[in-house]
């Protein structure tokens, strides 16, 4: 078994919620709003620019190179 966490699939789904597939079998849908926090994160507060993500580095990143840590993003709740 692979001991690290990693985003194998993301789909966006509104908003600034995303659907995420772990390489654990689990999915979550997260609200990444409240997260763009700092300067990398700022251009992605604007919509058009958060929907256009992809994975590499076994994590989400947008194209200005901001990303989040796959670990912390399986930490959030759920959204609705």
């Amino acid at each position: 078994m692979n001991d690290f966490l990693e985003v194998v699939k993301a789909e966006y789904v509104k908003e600034y919620k995303i659907r995420l597939f772990f390489n654990n079998g689990e999915v979550k849908v997260v609200d990444l709003l409240p997260s763009l926090v700092g300067e990398v994160f700022v251009p992605l507060k604007d919509i058009e620019n958060f929907k256009h993500f992809s994975i590499k580095f076994n994590t989400i990143e947008w194209e200005n190179g901001a990303d989040f840590a796959p670990e912390y993003l399986y930490g959030l709740d759920n959204a609705a």
